[in-house]
Protein backbone atom coordinates (compact mmCIF):
# COMPACT_ATOMS: atom_id res chain seq x y z
CA UNK A 1 0.00 0.00 0.00
CA UNK A 2 2.33 2.55 0.55
CA UNK A 3 4.31 2.09 -2.70
CA UNK A 4 0.58 2.78 -4.15
CA UNK A 5 0.69 6.13 -2.35
CA UNK A 6 4.40 6.98 -3.07
CA UNK A 7 3.88 7.16 -6.62
CA UNK A 8 0.23 8.68 -6.76
CA UNK A 9 1.67 11.46 -4.22
CA UNK A 10 4.87 11.70 -6.37
CA UNK A 11 2.59 11.87 -9.51
CA UNK A 12 0.76 14.69 -8.10
CA UNK A 13 3.68 16.66 -7.05
CA UNK A 14 5.73 16.06 -10.24
CA UNK A 15 2.28 17.39 -12.04
CA UNK A 16 2.09 20.96 -10.09
CA UNK A 17 5.94 20.57 -9.86
CA UNK A 18 4.91 20.75 -14.37
CA UNK A 19 2.88 23.39 -14.08
CA UNK A 20 4.70 25.44 -12.21
CA UNK A 21 7.92 25.08 -14.60
CA UNK A 22 5.97 25.26 -17.58
CA UNK A 23 6.70 22.06 -18.99
CA UNK A 24 3.39 20.37 -18.42
CA UNK A 25 2.29 19.73 -21.91
CA UNK A 26 5.84 18.04 -23.48
CA UNK A 27 5.70 14.94 -20.17
CA UNK A 28 3.15 12.57 -19.08
CA UNK A 29 2.08 10.57 -16.31
CA UNK A 30 5.32 8.35 -15.87
CA UNK A 31 7.54 11.43 -16.26
CA UNK A 32 5.91 13.63 -14.00
CA UNK A 33 5.77 10.26 -11.55
CA UNK A 34 9.62 10.18 -11.45
CA UNK A 35 10.47 13.75 -11.21
CA UNK A 36 7.57 13.60 -8.24
CA UNK A 37 9.56 10.85 -6.56
CA UNK A 38 13.41 12.57 -7.21
CA UNK A 39 12.11 16.02 -6.17
CA UNK A 40 11.68 14.39 -3.00
CA UNK A 41 14.79 12.90 -2.18
CA UNK A 42 16.40 16.06 -3.81
CA UNK A 43 14.61 18.15 -1.37
CA UNK A 44 14.76 16.11 1.49
CA UNK A 45 18.60 16.70 0.82
CA UNK A 46 18.22 20.57 0.56
CA UNK A 47 15.77 20.55 3.77
CA UNK A 48 18.53 18.55 5.12
CA UNK A 49 21.02 21.33 4.82
CA UNK A 50 18.65 24.50 6.02
CA UNK A 51 18.46 22.58 9.36
CA UNK A 52 14.91 21.72 8.19
CA UNK A 53 14.08 18.45 6.47
CA UNK A 54 11.74 16.16 6.92
CA UNK A 55 11.41 12.31 7.73
CA UNK A 56 11.07 9.97 4.72
CA UNK A 57 8.97 7.00 7.41
CA UNK A 58 6.44 9.34 8.06
CA UNK A 59 3.85 11.94 6.24
CA UNK A 60 3.96 15.44 7.40
CA UNK A 61 3.01 18.90 5.07
CA UNK A 62 7.07 20.05 5.82
CA UNK A 63 7.68 16.81 3.69
CA UNK A 64 5.55 17.80 0.99
CA UNK A 65 6.78 21.02 0.57
CA UNK A 66 9.87 19.89 -0.03
CA UNK A 67 8.94 17.00 -2.12
CA UNK A 68 7.56 20.29 -4.60
CA UNK A 69 10.45 22.12 -4.25
CA UNK A 70 12.93 19.62 -4.56
CA UNK A 71 10.90 18.91 -8.03
CA UNK A 72 10.74 22.52 -8.90
CA UNK A 73 14.59 22.31 -8.63
CA UNK A 74 14.68 19.38 -10.33
CA UNK A 75 12.91 20.22 -13.32
CA UNK A 76 14.76 23.73 -13.66
CA UNK A 77 17.65 21.79 -13.63
CA UNK A 78 16.24 19.83 -16.47
CA UNK A 79 15.41 22.74 -18.50
CA UNK A 80 18.95 24.47 -18.31
CA UNK A 81 20.54 21.16 -19.32
CA UNK A 82 18.22 20.37 -22.26
CA UNK A 83 17.61 24.20 -23.56
CA UNK A 84 20.32 25.67 -22.32
CA UNK A 85 18.43 28.45 -20.18
CA UNK A 86 15.31 28.68 -17.89
CA UNK A 87 12.36 30.49 -19.11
Amino acid sequence: MGLIITLIVGGVIGWLASIVMRTDAQQGIILNVVVGIVGAFLGNILGGMFGMGASLDAFSPVGLLWAFIGAVVLLGIINLVRRGSVR
